[in-house]
């Protein structure tokens, strides 16, 4: 394994994050089952240090223990990434590397998990066939069916309940009728933050991984990888490829995906001129690049496989897409941006995947630049109220997020699946 000095900074934030109880009691109380801000998440990072032999097991245990000392929180105020089924990812990548551990409390869980689902696939197609649109919150992968799938398809990809979350994703591809307008199924009468909105009069169309329909287009092709197909998968993943296809601008840093379509943009049949955005996982080319060579290997499609290759190198070493990445976080910083490349890189073409690792470098030093102090680097990072130590847009998640690409070694644990990168 070749090191980096990214890794340093690995190291240091481990290390100052190796006990929950020198956490503050707040956090611990009011993040305790938020994978994306909470104990869930940082035990995430010592699971895969430990799985690397970077680290010693106990402190995974520790985090979990503190995630779990009073119950978890299921049914209707739970989701993928808050109560039982964020607890479970982080439980079942600890025991795939810990032969005989946490097996009987994740069979209670999955059960619970199922009958959650099955509650909100009952709901969910009880809307559509009311013909009203969805609410972001029923099919993203933060809070939604898409990230239920994803937990389902790695625990157990043959199930009844993958293939019917499968289903309910190839069904949402299909267009559906409001107001006398056909818009696509995943069209939202609200805004991107899944509430009314003034700025977006009719709603959206949401294309990014973590909110839209790129994170089903992730779903349905990491399905396909792994022979979990149902009726029309393929003509959903080509349905949600096309719309992708429709919407795609060209600019001088290459091609780019706009973070969402409005009413207006899909009357008049055209977005406005782009702006550099940043390539992130959650909305923008990062996430949607992998995605879409993702559906480009499920489909055996070699020319749209480097297509979205080439468009992932294009955005990272685009000066102004990186110049609109103004942090380090694994949501939407330079931290994200070096996993989804190492990710892409893995299952590249010969003909990009230099390339592609050829980027890699410039990220890792955007988040550390030469002559930073780890330990000082660590310190700033963990004390930051806007970040602080969680998984999307902390400390951990930073960590984590270097891990692969410092070292050009795939994860061993299975902790980006909740994000649909792998």
């Amino acid at each position: 394994m070749t090191a980096h000095p990214a890794l340093g900074l690995v190291d240091a934030i481990a290390a100052q994050l190796d006990d929950p109880e020198t956490m503050p009691l707040d956090f611990r109380t009011l993040y305790r089952q938020h994978l994306a801000y909470g104990p869930p998440g940082i035990a995430l990072l010592h699971i895969e240090l430990a799985a690397l032999g970077l680290g010693p097991w106990q402190r995974a245990h520790d985090w979990l223990a503190a995630a779990s000392r009073q119950p978890l929180t299921s049914g209707p105020d739970s989701y993928p990434f808050y109560g039982v089924p964020a607890f479970a990812h982080a439980l079942s990548c600890a025991a795939d590397h810990v032969p005989g551990s946490y097996h009987r409390a994740l069979d209670a869980m999955d059960a619970q998990i199922a009958v959650d689902v099955e509650r909100r696939l009952d709901a969910a197609h009880r809307r559509i066939d009311a013909g009203r649109l969805p609410q972001l919150v029923e099919f993203d992968a933060i809070r939604g069916l898409t990230g239920y799938g994803a937990y389902l398809l790695r625990r157990d990809p043959g199930s009844s309940t993958t293939r019917v979350v499968l289903d309910y994703c190839v069904r949402l591809t299909e267009p559906i009728t409001h107001h006398g307008e056909t818009l696509p199924g995943w069209w939202a009468e609200t805004g991107p933050s899944g509430t009314s909105d003034d700025r977006f009069p009719g709603g959206h169309a949401n294309t990014g991984v973590a909110h839209g329909i790129g994170g089903v287009l992730a779903l349905l092709a990491l399905a396909a990888r792994n022979g979990a197909v149902t009726d029309g998968h393929h003509a959903a993943l080509r349905t949600i490829r096309a719309w992708l296809d429709r919407w795609k601008q060209k600019a001088d840093g290459g091609p780019v995906w706009p973070y969402w379509v409005t009413q207006a943009e899909l009357r008049r049949g055209s977005l406005g001129s782009p702006a550099p955005r940043r390539p992130s996982w959650c909305y923008g080319t990062a996430g949607l690049a992998r995605a879409q060579q993702l559906t480009a290997l499920a489909l055996g499609d070699t020319r749209r496989q480097i297509d979205a290759e080439n468009a992932l190198v294009a955005a990272l070493t685009d000066p102004e897409q990186l110049k609109a990445t103004t942090d380090n976080g694994l949501c939407h910083g330079f931290a994200g941006l070096a996993h989804a490349a190492a990710r892409t890189a893995d299952d590249a073409h010969p003909s990009t995947a230099g390339r592609l690792r050829a980027a890699i470098p410039a990220l890792l030093t955007a988040v550390i630049p030469p002559g930073n102090d780890p330990e000082l680097m660590a310190t700033a990072l963990l004390s930051d109220e806007q970040t602080g130590p969680g998984l999307l847009d902390g400390a951990a998640g930073i960590a984590l997020a270097l891990l692969a690409p410092s070292t050009t070694a795939p994860p061993r644990s299975a902790w980006d699946a909740c994000l649909l990168l792998a």
